[in-house]
């Protein structure tokens, strides 16, 4: 499908620098990589800079998380969650093709082949791979686990109400992967900065996935979203709260200074307006709210980063 037909209902969005900047030829590519739509690259990448700057702020003496590892992080959070999308695209282009949404998306509209998008996969997985040998052996057995988590869940949809749960699991594993990048181990700072992930994952994405619960029920697909319906509000709040929570009891653990418990009430807030403000039948309004989950990620950082230079 050619860019200027494009639906309006559908997921891509206009005028984005893919749009622009990129050659004709290679939009297709990118945006099966999502990488006209950063949002989920940095749900992925928030994580594993977290747990980065956790690590190091446990330390002995006040330092400044590793650039390296920083850019590292950064890289890898890109081609992974391209290859997560390009998987996901892969087994659920039969869905896609029946959803306004996604049937303009690179498999279903015919833009990318099946073929062509499983080479693409495996090229994006070799960067992945690339990415992990430059950390030590310890995190990248870690990193090596999470392909346990991330090739089923596209299939999680056909068979749970909660593929939530299972995105959580998979798209916070980088909580582990940074600490591990940093002190060669884990501790149960790290493993309640995972579990606090888990729930705020399954926070935003319920959120994010009342934009589709009219088109998933039509085709049978499954969601949290539709399973709590009109209860969406009170479990947003059950969500958020435990997250805060796991996060005071992950930075406790960790010894952290007082700046990360400023950090921490600031994220409160963000997340107790997420909750109290969505409306969960207006598509744009849930959309909004699942990006601003961008700023309490960077807020987060912001806290442990301080309270990793006091």
């Amino acid at each position: 499908m050619s860019d200027h037909t494009q639906s309006n209902a559908s997921d891509i969005p206009r005028g984005s620098w893919v749009d622009r900047f990129a050659p004709a030829w290679a939009r297709p590519w990118l945006r099966l990589a999502r990488l006209d739509r950063p949002i989920g690259t940095w749900l992925l990448l928030l994580p594993c800079w977290w747990s980065t700057a956790l690590a190091t702020a446990a330390g002995p003496q006040p330092a400044w998380p590793s650039p390296w590892y920083i850019l590292l992080f950064g890289v890898g959070a890109v081609v992974m969650r391209g290859a997560g999308c390009t998987w996901n695209d892969i087994t659920d282009r039969e869905f896609d093709g029946q959803v306004a949404r996604t049937a303009t998306r690179p498999i279903p509209s015919g833009d990318v082949t099946v073929r062509g998008a499983i080479v693409f996969l495996l090229l994006q997985m070799l960067l992945g791979l690339a990415v992990l040998v430059s950390f030590n052996n310890f995190a990248i057995a870690v990193g090596v686990a999470a392909l346990l988590l991330v090739f089923p869940y596209p299939f999680m949809k056909r068979i749970t109400w909660w593929p939530q749960a299972w995105l959580g699991l998979t798209f916070n594993w980088g909580a582990l992967v940074g600490w591990a990048a940093v002190a060669g181990s884990l501790s149960p700072a790290p493993l309640l900065m995972y579990a606090a992930g888990f729930f705020w994952t399954l926070g935003y994405d319920t959120i994010y996935a009342h934009q589709d619960k009219e088109d998933d029920a039509l085709i049978g697909v499954k969601s949290s979203a539709r399973r709590l319906g009109g209860r969406t509000r009170p479990f947003l709040f059950l969500f958020y709260g435990v997250t805060v929570l796991m996060l005071g009891a992950s930075g406790w653990a960790a010894g952290m200074a007082w700046p990360f418990y400023i950090g921490l009430a600031a994220v409160a807030l963000q997340l107790t307006w997420q909750a109290a403000d969505v409306d969960i039948d207006s598509p744009q309004d849930c959309l909004a709210k699942f990006k601003s989950n961008k700023w309490f990620g960077l807020i987060l950082l912001a806290g442990i980063i301080a309270a990793g230079r006091t």
